[in-house]
């Protein structure tokens, strides 16, 4: 692994890369400690201490702890996750942005538009049920003047985000955004090794089994796959026959990777951000969004399967890739090509996903568990929890990937073998 990490720094666009990767998530994390105008930091951070283990606490989580501090990336990336989620549903049963995605580079350009333009609706919706949260808990004493400023703020925080996530995909090392969320989960770990140190015999015995445990479950999970063999037949190209040859289509059991959890944590942000604008509802949203309860466990654990599903569904169409198998004289040994190869890839696709689908639930509602049956604290239920874990490897195998694939570009054995 040194020799590789070696070898990847004495490429100089891979290093330029990874450089550039570092000082953005660099100003992320200062940014992330910046307070916004007129807030009492003290009383938010006793607020939130007061409502741990509930949906705030895990949005806290995301934004890599400016929630609490109500800095100027208090929302975190999550409203352009939220915006995303929206246009892709929207995909689906709007003809003119299904017309938009099947356009290719410029489709998908118009769309991220519509999606930036939603994150800042979204993100100022948000900041303002976040003022008005804080301002009913005392923590902020601000006129209507102040209100606008903080919620100027904390939007336009969001959208520099999203610019510098963009910049990341761009110009870095791996996707921008679960970069950001990335960086923002890592900062719960020496709370979540205090809590650690200073809990029981049970959670210092355990702690460190589990977690490796999850670990090693989620690596191999990620990397687990089908191939599907693909034989290709001798044909005529120009004046020339080409050679046939064998080779495989990887469906990986968790195609989806770590966007259904993300997409899930966003879902279950709306109703705390509902109970900001009607206090009479904040006594139901805590008894049925707090971690450990079982209502929060089977509804995540529900929208974890369905998102499964429907990403996988947005990232691989099996009609299109049995339509290019067929343009390319490829086929499946022991099926016919065009529509019976697309019932085949979907009907394996389907087997596969379904265990994928309950592994990402399982794996997610681990802190509930941990926190309901285990006995764990809220730190440790966190750090060794699903949401944390699978994001935290997910991302981590995606950058080394691309990492990987620079290196063997250039002729540099890769690391993930």
């Amino acid at each position: 692994m040194f020799s590789w990490l070696a070898n990847a720094w004495r490429v100089p666009e891979l290093r330029r890369r990874v450089l550039f990767t570092a000082a953005v998530l660099a100003l992320y994390r200062l940014g992330s400690w910046v307070p916004a105008p007129g807030v009492n930091s003290d009383a938010i951070k006793q607020y939130f201490n007061s409502t741990s283990g509930t949906v705030l606490g895990l949005l806290n989580l995301f934004s890599g702890g400016a929630l609490s501090q109500f800095a100027i990336f208090a929302l975190g990336i999550m409203p352009y996750v939220t915006a995303s989620i929206i246009l892709q549903l929207l995909t689906v049963v709007v003809p003119r942005l299904e017309q938009l995605q099947k356009e290719g580079e410029a489709g998908y350009a118009k769309i991220n538009q519509y999606t930036r333009y939603l994150t800042v609706v979204l993100a100022a919706a948000q900041s303002l049920g976040y003022a008005y949260l804080f301002k009913r808990q005392g923590a902020l004493e601000a006129g209507t003047g102040r209100m606008v400023m903080i919620v100027l703020t904390l939007t336009a925080g969001t959208t520099l985000l999203m610019w510098m996530g963009e910049l990341i995909t761009k110009r870095g090392v791996g996707n921008g955004i679960s970069l950001l969320i990335f960086a923002s989960i890592l900062t719960s770990a020496p709370a979540g090794i205090s809590a650690w140190y200073y809990g029981g015999v049970m959670e210092k015995l355990f702690f460190p089994l589990i977690a490796l445990s999850i670990v090693a479950a989620v690596v191999f999970i990620q990397e687990g796959q089908r191939k599907i063999p693909i034989q290709y037949a001798k044909r005529m190209v120009g004046r020339r026959m080409t050679a046939g040859g064998s080779t495989y289509m990887p469906l990986r059991v968790n195609m989806a990777g770590v966007i259904p959890i993300i997409f899930a944590a966003a879902i279950l942000a709306f109703p705390p951000t509902i109970a900001q604008y009607f206090p009479q509802t904040q006594s139901f949203v805590n008894a049925h969004f707090t971690q450990g309860n079982l209502s929060y466990m089977l509804f995540e654990g529900f929208l974890i399967v369905i998102f499964t599903y429907f990403y996988t569904a947005v990232q691989f169409n099996p009609v299109d890739q049995a339509d290019q198998l067929r343009k390319h004289g490829g086929y499946i040994p022991g099926i016919r090509p065009g529509p019976p190869t697309a019932q085949y890839l979907d009907r394996v696709l389907t087997r596969l996903t379904l265990p994928g689908a309950l592994y990402l639930a399982t794996v997610a509602v681990l802190p509930s568990i941990f926190i309901r049956y285990g006995g764990f604290s809220q730190a440790n239920s966190r750090a060794l929890g699903g949401t944390s874990v699978l994001i935290a490897v997910g991302v981590a195998l995606d950058t080394m990937r691309q990492m990987e694939s620079q290196m063997m570009m250039r002729s540099y054995e890769g690391f993930l073998k």
